[in-house]
């Protein structure tokens, strides 16, 4: 993970990453995300539901939802984004545009673009697997996160998860978290 935030030159695309992997966004929303669910002074995204994505892209969940993005790092990079690099002569309400002077400039970032440029940098850095993928930000994320203590009826709300069986497939229990739990077992 630190290779791949470390090879990002552009905010855009660091924004998105940081998304997922620090709000445990799925692909979707973080691609419907538009500039009014941006709470900056309460360092929190509204993720709701939408079907007027011009791409098609769509969040999964059918609940709104709001996330607290309490790493420093993850605003602030939307923020850059935003202010530096996002068209200033964009129409569009949708936060991630496409960028550049090509034909489809100003016009919201479509799923298989984001797949692409994830795919691309992996590839430049010789760390591509099929199992990369942008929505694998999110299980790195889950399994952080209950490595970190959050309890999972916690983590099931975050994620905007309606059983907590979906939240289980989510979570991969490290090897160190193993040995971990194993030594501090009250064994007899």
């Amino acid at each position: 993970m630190t290779a791949l935030l470390e090879s990002m030159s552009c905010l855009r695309d660091l924004a998105m990453l940081l998304l997922m992997l620090d709000g445990g966004l799925r692909p979707g929303e973080v691609l419907g995300l538009q500039l009014g669910d941006i709470a900056y002074g309460r360092l929190r995204v509204t993720l709701r539901k939408r079907d007027d994505h011009p791409r098609g892209v769509r969040a999964k969940s059918r609940q709104e939802r709001v996330v607290d993005l309490l790493e420093p790092r993850t605003l602030d990079a939307v923020n850059r984004y935003v202010l530096h690099e996002r068209p200033v002569d964009a129409p569009s309400p949708f936060v991630f545009l496409v960028g550049g002077r090509g034909a489809r400039r100003c016009e919201p970032l479509s799923y298989d673009a984001s797949v692409r440029m994830f795919a691309r940098r992996l590839d430049a850095l010789g760390l591509r697997t099929a199992d990369k993928t942008p929505h694998a930000l999110r299980h790195t994320y889950t399994t952080a996160m209950w490595e970190a203590g959050m309890r999972e009826l916690a983590l099931q709300r975050r994620l905007g998860h309606a059983s907590p069986e979906s939240t289980r497939i989510y979570t991969r229990v490290s090897d160190q978290q193993v040995r971990d739990e194993y030594s501090l077992a009250d064994l007899p």
